[in-house]
């Protein structure tokens, strides 16, 4: 009840604090302190005018200020997006907005006081609309006071549900909240440059996702439990991580994998596949190729088997070496995209355009056989590796069909 109490008492000075610098339209005796039952947060609603929200506002809001106060919490402002042109136009019209959620703080960034959490592309036409028309109107602020990093990152996803937020950032959110592991394994990687953050929504050729990171980690290990001498009867099918919810998979895997971000075979693994996507690009900067091509590693399907396959091999040392020197292939892109785009088997429909354009159970297993015959052989991707990685995916899983039905009739006997 003391906490309680202290912190009711913390907020209403915020509170006090707040109307003094920002003078809204309602004053102090009018302006109402709200609790959020769910989570006990503290806000309050008003109308602010859009010079205080532009002098003293900020949408470089981090997550967790105190042990990861380089990265973003909120989305990136999408500048060619049609509604937020037509919202910068309404906005030199005078146009009064809503619905901006702010946190009032002076913990950091004591010259911007107001951070923008929700509503940034309003914040950003209302800034555009000061700068360069003098606009100056009210407009719907919902203040928070004295946040704690949990009660942030809750305000950080609903606040932007209203514009459709991605899956990628509600697992970036997740994921900075947990701390910055992930991320600082992936730079150490070479996954993600020195300093660079996850993509809120991956884009071709952008920074991978939350969604890519624990992926390639989980089938690393995932791979690693494979018996070497029972491959042939083994379901060999990588996974792939949800996006846009909890994961409770990642969760078990970080609680059994205590030592996971030191590693070593881990770490060996990423920097060699970071290896792999740079050299599949580097093949294509001379010459023209489909769009995909050049960022064919970074298929969920492609990757999510690499990594199965590296951690498959991860005892043997001499096909683990080849594995990671497909990275090296000369004659031809390392993945050979042309070779994967021609590959089909008998069994798939007219529309399938061939090998590496799916994300499926399927297209996964297949990639496990393509890489893993690949490093058994040396030699890079051909179609003729290709050809019979797929035809070998296909009579292993009618193996392993035939060996559960028998299962399953044990079962019933014993029964």
């Amino acid at each position: 009840m003391a906490d309680a109490k202290t912190e009711a008492g913390h907020s209403k000075e915020l509170l006090q604090q707040f109307a003094s610098d920002f003078q809204p339209l309602e004053k102090l005796g009018q302006l109402l302190e709200l609790t959020d039952n769910r989570t006990d947060a503290h806000y309050c609603e008003c109308h602010l005018k859009g010079s205080k929200l532009v002098k003293l506002g900020t949408t470089n809001v981090p997550l967790d200020p105190e042990d990861q106060p380089e990265y973003r919490a909120n989305r990136e402002i999408v500048l060619n997006d049609s509604a937020f042109q037509t919202m910068r136009m309404d906005a030199k019209e005078r146009r009064s907005f809503s619905n901006i959620v702010a946190e009032y703080t002076k913990e950091f960034d004591t010259e911007h006081p107001l951070k923008i959490i929700g509503g940034q592309h309003r914040f950003q036409a209302i800034k555009e609309a000061f700068d360069s028309n003098g606009v100056d109107e009210y407009h719907g602020v919902k203040v928070y006071l004295g946040l704690d990093t949990g009660q942030r990152l809750d305000v950080q996803l609903i606040s932007n549900t209203n514009i459709d937020i991605s899956g990628d950032l509600i697992d970036r959110l997740q994921e900075t909240f947990q701390g910055p592991q992930l991320r600082n394994w992936c730079q150490a990687a070479g996954l993600l440059e020195a300093g660079q953050d996850f993509a809120d929504s991956y884009e071709r050729g952008g920074p991978i996702s939350v969604r890519m990171a624990r992926t390639f980690i989980t089938n690393y290990f995932k791979g690693m439990t494979v018996d070497p001498k029972k491959v042939e009867l083994t379901e060999t099918t990588p996974a792939v991580c949800p996006s846009g919810r909890h994961d409770p998979d990642w969760d078990a895997l970080k609680g059994s994998r205590t030592g996971m971000w030191s590693d070593t075979g881990l770490l060996a693994a990423g920097k060699e596949f970071a290896k792999l996507i740079s050299a599949q690009r580097e093949a294509f900067k001379s010459r023209k190729a489909k769009p995909d091509f050049p960022e064919k590693a970074l298929n969920v399907a492609v990757m999510s088997a690499w990594a199965y396959v590296a951690g498959m091999l991860h005892a043997n040392a001499v096909r683990l070496k080849r594995h990671f020197e497909l990275r090296n292939s000369t004659a031809k892109d390392p993945l050979n995209a042309a070779a994967l785009a021609a590959g089909k088997h008998k069994s798939d429909p007219e529309n399938y355009r061939g090998l590496g354009y799916r994300t499926d159970p399927r297209e996964r297993g297949r990639f496990v056989e393509l890489f893993y015959l690949q490093a058994e052989q040396g030699g890079g991707i051909t179609p003729s590796v290709v050809d019979i990685a797929i035809k070998k995916y296909h009579v292993k899983q009618a193996q392993l069909d035939v060996q559960s039905a028998q299962e399953k009739q044990l079962r019933v006997r014993e029964a």
